[in-house]
């Protein structure tokens, strides 16, 4: 279904938002994992060189940690765009 004039411009700043968190929380990551570990973390997880541990905990580290990011990045965003009146926007 086609989305009304008004409804566009939430959408894609929420997409914006969720882009822009996910690209900076994974840097994020990223470097935490190098400073914990003293390794990269892993690139190709399902390579026999890396262990089922390190690929599994980069895993669930990344998906967490970019979806919570990009969740609350999108939220605040909508928040804004609506204001402080406490409605949410219809999705």
């Amino acid at each position: 279904m086609a989305k009304k004039d008004g409804e566009v411009a939430p959408v894609i700043i929420g997409m914006v938002a969720g882009f822009a968190a996910e690209f900076v929380t994974r840097k994020a990551l990223t470097f935490a994992w190098t400073r914990a570990t003293g390794e990269e973390p892993p690139t190709d997880l399902e390579s026999p060189d890396v262990s089922l541990g390190r690929a599994l905990s980069w895993a669930v580290v990344a998906g967490v940690g970019v979806e919570v990011a990009r969740v609350l990045a999108v939220r605040a965003a909508r928040k804004q765009m609506v204001g402080s009146g406490g409605r949410d926007l219809e999705v």
